[in-house]
């Protein structure tokens, strides 16, 4: 795939690179989308990444004097979900953050690649547009802002230059006197595309917190995604709502305005027709769950991260800017405590890198995309994908894997509550679900049913061997997982 990998310590040695390679380098964050990518042939011409992942501050999400969130490049989906102000704030983009992919693919995929990815699919960028969001830009020349509607010019296509990196987003709170909602359907409830998303935002002219009643409205944001080239605002019930309170009436023509605004395609995924009419369902869901003050109660009082211990999510800083290529890889990683050092395979991803060039092949590959979780690991604390993790992210991490969870003497506690109760089928699937429970019991000890659901979205069992995988993971938790210490942690 890539020829170079760079991770640096700055923005400025970023954009260095940028400078001087152009269109044949890209930035990369999570990498979730651009590995598929590549891999797929739809993002051709590129020779090296520059991963800014270990780039001090830029996962922040800050409110400054002027009542603006700022989100750095490297705030993550899950960093949304997890994050007070951007709940009470800014809801909207935290119901979308929630909804993409699962934990795995949220503690990789930043918000920033979603916006740049530029499909129209993609969750984010309804709810911050409708927010009014706007991008920085920073290149060697400067940086330039530019509003999020101005941002994209087609189907993955944006304003942004080769030499330049997004660097921060920004859009105002949400006051007491605005509500929004997020709606999306897909395929399945978790791990799905968007065939439809809709964010919604209405102000009013009085402190609405506590319910909209009979308050009119004074205007309506209405975003809609996965249904033209571009997201798109729903112009024409925006201008309808404006002065308007909101009843059954009221919130069936506007569904009705919204879907003809959509100009929807036919794909492999859904035809056009039902897309369209799929606008109206969710506009109007989303509007009557706006009217009956019930737009939060999708969203889990406290969602499943699959960070384990805070304390121990934290990307160790470099020594100094490192360059890897595939002849020369100069990968200087921890595997379940032991120290390695690897001199090729640095132009694999990090599943290849710990089953080829390590000889660990307990984690598995099923899908290598992304979406069976077989492949689960730790890093730096996070449970990943490492299908869609750059091999030369892992210089100076730590990384633990199936292997590194028992102790020398005894299974760990969840190994031991998948035999007592069978979870096990053909197996392949194994080790993803162990890893993802391991690290729902170190974040939750205690955890309800649908939280262990939430925590094994990212993993699929081809033999449908769940009602056994959740009752081991039950089992596992009354057996005071807690008190057993991961091998590398």
């Amino acid at each position: 795939m890539w020829q170079e990998y760079f991770n640096v310590k700055t923005i400025d040695e970023a954009l260095d690179i940028l400078a001087d390679q152009g269109e044949r380098a890209r930035i990369v964050a999570g990498a979730t989308d651009l590995i598929l990518e590549m891999e797929r042939g739809v993002r051709t011409g590129i020779d090296t990444l520059i991963d800014i992942t270990r780039i001090p501050g830029l996962n922040r999400i800050t409110l400054d004097e002027n009542e603006i969130i700022h989100i750095g490049p490297m705030v993550t989906h899950n960093h949304c979900v997890a994050s007070k102000l951007i709940v009470e704030r800014a809801f909207p983009l935290a119901l979308a953050a929630w909804q993409v992919g699962a934990p795995q693919i949220r503690n990789r995929g930043t918000v920033a690649g979603n916006l740049i990815t530029a499909s129209p699919a993609n969750d984010t960028i309804s709810p911050l547009m409708a927010l009014g969001a706007r991008v920085t830009l920073a290149s060697k020349q400067g940086e330039r802002c530019i509003s999020l509607e101005d941002f994209y010019t087609g189907v993955r296509k944006t304003v942004m230059r080769p030499d330049e990196m997004l660097v921060d987003i920004a859009f105002p709170v949400m006051q007491n006197n605005q509500r929004g909602t997020f709606m999306k359907l897909g395929l399945r409830q978790a791990q799905a595309i968007s065939l439809v998303n809709v964010a919604m935002i209405l102000k009013f002219n009085e402190d609405v917190k506590d319910g909209i009643d009979q308050t009119p409205i004074t205007q309506a944001m209405i975003t809609l995604g996965a249904v033209a080239p571009t997201i798109i605002h729903a112009k024409q019930a925006e201008s309808f709502l404006a002065g308007k309170i909101l009843d059954e009436t009221i919130i069936s023509h506007a569904a009705e305005l919204a879907m003809q605004a959509a100009k929807p395609i036919d794909d492999l995924r859904s035809p056009a027709d039902y897309r369209a009419e799929m606008v109206r369902v969710c506009t109007s869901r989303g509007l009557f769950a706006l009217k009956q003050n019930e737009e939060r109660a999708v969203f889990p009082v406290e969602p499943i991260l699959l960070w384990g211990h805070k304390g121990n999510c934290v990307t160790p800083p470099l020594d100094k800017t490192s360059r890897h290529n595939g002849n020369a890889a100069g990968i200087s990683t921890r595997i379940n405590g032991q120290d390695f050092n690897f001199n090729q395979g640095a132009d694999k991803t990090l599943l290849r890198l710990i089953r080829e060039e390590a000889q660990m092949t307990g984690t598995k590959e099923g899908c290598a995309e992304g979406e069976c979780g077989a492949c689960t690991v730790f890093m730096d604390g996070l449970a990943v994908m490492s299908c869609l993790v750059p091999a030369p992210r892992a210089h100076q991490a730590d990384i633990v894997t199936i292997e590194g969870i028992a102790d020398e003497e005894k299974l760990h506690p969840v190994q031991q509550a998948f035999i007592d109760e069978g979870a096990v089928q053909c197996g392949y699937c194994t080790p993803g679900f162990i890893m993802s429970a391991v690290k729902l019991l170190e974040e939750n000890p205690n955890p309800s049913r649908e939280q262990i659901k939430q925590a094994i979205t990212g993993n699929l069992c081809r033999c449908t061997g769940y009602y056994a995988i959740v009752s081991a993971i039950e089992r596992a938790a009354q057996n005071e997982v807690t008190d057993v210490k991961i091998h590398a942690l």
